[in-house]
């Protein structure tokens, strides 16, 4: 089972931008842990597909299509998924603009999907989680927020932006008793994912990259899901304001 150890046996578990890779294993591994779980992202094929394999584990299940860079799609979502789950316990913010080019389009993608919508999303779902006994809030950040880079820097420094955010918003909110936590993976690969065609279209760049990897391999989705049942159970009850990097040892090359 996709949930292992751990029982979510009666959560409400919302995951924005949760159709592929890493949103679609950390939904799928709440539903194995016994979760109803909503997700949504833009694309619907994957959306549908994602939806079906999560209806399989028997438990409430809901799925919208939702521009994560638009406010108003961000709140009529959340609205909709707690209607439909009866409330939220864990919210994961997945979604990623993956602004890697050194343009005004994509810093301004990186800040509204990566950042804003974090934030949107979260506002939009405090009074479920208020009402929750066990509410928690998941951002997925990345370790490109902790190192310099010679590309990308749109990503990384959103990235850095929702890792600060994480604390400041555990701060805001643990008086609510709501656990605000981050995740910060390495390099993570799936089929059709970023490093799957790095594979294919820039070998030279994912042989340098692998080898910079103490564990000799890419990261699976699977590993990062584990880690978000980790925080958002009653494991880390005293665990607030921390970003978990989750990467083989990857930011100890730099």
């Amino acid at each position: 089972m996709p949930g292992g150890a751990f029982d979510f046996t009666g959560y409400r578990v919302l995951v924005a931008g949760g159709s592929k890779g890493i949103g679609r294993s950390i939904a799928l591994a709440f539903a194995g842990a016994g979760a109803a779980v909503s997700i949504c992202a833009r694309d619907p094929q994957p959306l549908e597909s994602t939806r079906q394999a999560l209806a399989a584990f028997g438990h409430p299940t809901h799925a919208a299509s939702c521009d994560l860079a638009d406010a108003q799609t961000i709140t009529g979502y959340i609205a909709d998924a707690a209607r439909s789950l009866g409330g939220i316990d864990v919210l994961v913010n997945n979604a990623s603009g993956y602004g890697f080019s050194d343009d005004d389009e994509s810093w301004l993608r990186g800040f509204e999907v990566d950042l804003m919508a974090a934030v949107r999303a979260s506002r939009a779902a405090l009074p479920h989680l208020e009402a929750s006994p066990h509410a928690s809030i998941l951002h997925t950040s990345s370790i490109a927020a902790f190192h310099p880079r010679r590309n990308g820097a749109p990503y990384a420094a959103v990235k850095a932006a929702l890792s600060q955010y994480t604390t400041s918003q555990a701060l805001a909110l643990a008086a609510k008793r709501i656990r605000v936590n981050a995740i910060a993976p390495g390099s993570i690969e799936f089929p059709e994912g970023l490093w799957d065609r790095r594979r294919r279209e820039e070998p030279a760049l994912y042989q340098a990259t692998l080898a910079k990897i103490p564990f000799g391999r890419f990261g699976a989705p699977e590993e990062i899901a584990h880690a978000a049942l980790f925080l958002a159970s009653p494991y880390a009850a005293w665990i607030t304001g921390q970003t978990l990097c989750v990467d083989g040892g990857q930011g100890l090359n730099g």
